[in-house]
């Protein structure tokens, strides 16, 4: 091939520079932009983004506004409640104020006599002692049922020598401070003074706590059905080592009868009773709520009929009876059967509902029970 002649790939070469070459000459051909295009053409793109972020934002907001009060970030509100402060929630501890059990010791102490500290010292021995429940330097709360203003002899109330005596035995084991507490269906001070528990409780060296609104705070009580999230007297636990519930035996027209379990009743704030419509509900709710180191059954007078108000002392027998337990369905069937005289009769509804929940054993017969006869 002569120096003159070009191979294809030399000619292709060539169309393919001026085709590049060209290609650069168009491009040196544009106008380049100026300052004010391209500071022009960056305002344009920020303002479509800005567009982009409010076109998003009123989605989410107009989503919020409109979804259903159960959807996630919903703003609906039908019944005001999300715009309502949280309540600051207290919690009791978690075991309750129970203390470990005792293999050794019944589990119903039963004292009978007309001394009322032996009865008290006795019934309480029968289960181990009082120094088994109450350690020294203890913060003890007692709460007795002061919930009528009516006079001891009515049976209405917790006997307010059964409080002596229990105060007296509290203190001998060692506990640095007593509280004696009720919230009263009744006029607090009233009912108080009336029963003679406050005259009691401070001559035993105990201290009263009469209940104001600053006192009350939203207890949670975990599967509680009609209280888990409730108003609770809640100042005299604050600190509080040991609870100890000491009640009367009574009749009742609701729940036919008023004894241990019942007696926390008198810890609740608020509309409480709205709870008569569901009356062993919520005695098997309070079981639930306050799990006690202790329960005394005053059966020293017993309240048989027209309770759980009394009013006329026909209403009332001598029972002559303590009972100890850390079980409130067994010290309940126990002042069920003896002390209301009703054996044989079906037990009132609340303790299988107490019962179904592992709260206690109404099938005392089945336990232990040491009974001690005392001057």
């Amino acid at each position: 091939m002569s120096e003159d002649e070009e191979t294809p790939d030399a000619i292709a070469g060539d169309e393919g520079s001026d085709e590049l070459a060209e290609a650069d000459e168009e491009a040196s051909a544009e106008p380049e932009l100026t300052d004010r295009e391209q500071i022009a053409s960056r305002s344009r793109r920020r303002l479509l983004q800005q567009a982009a972020v409010v076109a998003g934002t009123s989605l989410v907001a107009g989503y919020a506004a409109l979804a259903p009060s159960t959807w996630p970030l919903s703003l609906g509100d039908p019944d005001g409640e999300k715009g309502k402060p949280k309540p600051d929630e207290a919690k009791l501890p978690a075991g309750g104020y129970t203390v470990p059990s005792m293999k050794t010791a019944a589990h119903l102490g039963v004292a009978r006599g007309q001394n009322i500290y032996a009865m008290v010292k006795g019934a309480s021995n029968a289960i181990g002692g009082v120094g088994r429940f109450v350690e020294k330097g203890d913060v003890v709360v007692v709460k007795p049922n002061v919930a009528f203003e009516r006079a001891a002899a009515l049976g209405a109330t917790t006997s307010p020598d059964v409080l002596y005596a229990l105060i007296q035995v509290i203190r001998e084991a060692g506990a640095s401070e007593i509280r004696v507490v009720d919230n009263p269906i009744e006029a607090p001070e009233s009912c108080f003074e009336r029963s003679g528990i406050r005259e009691a409780a401070i001559r035993a060296g105990a201290r009263v706590y009469l209940p104001t609104p600053n006192d009350f705070r939203i207890l949670y009580t975990r599967g509680a059905t009609l209280i888990e999230r409730w108003p609770f007297f809640w100042r005299p636990f604050v600190g509080a080592d040991k609870v100890i519930g000491v009640s009367p035996v009574k009749d009742h027209n609701l729940c036919r009868a008023s004894m241990t379990t019942k007696n926390w009743y008198g810890l609740l704030g608020g509309r409480r009773n709205q709870f008569h419509q569901d009356i062993h509900g919520i005695i098997a709710d309070l079981a639930l709520m306050m799990r006690p180191t202790l329960v005394i059954l005053d059966g020293v007078r017993v309240l048989h009929r027209s309770g759980p108000t009394g009013g006329s002392l026909s209403d009332v027998r001598e029972g002559h009876t303590i009972v100890a337990s850390t079980d409130s369905l067994a010290a309940d069937a126990f002042g069920w059967d003896d002390l209301l005289q009703r054996k044989g009769e079906d037990l009132p509804a609340y303790f299988s509902k107490t019962a179904q929940r592992h709260l206690g054993n109404p099938n005392y017969k089945d336990t232990v029970i040491k009974e001690v006869q005392v001057g």
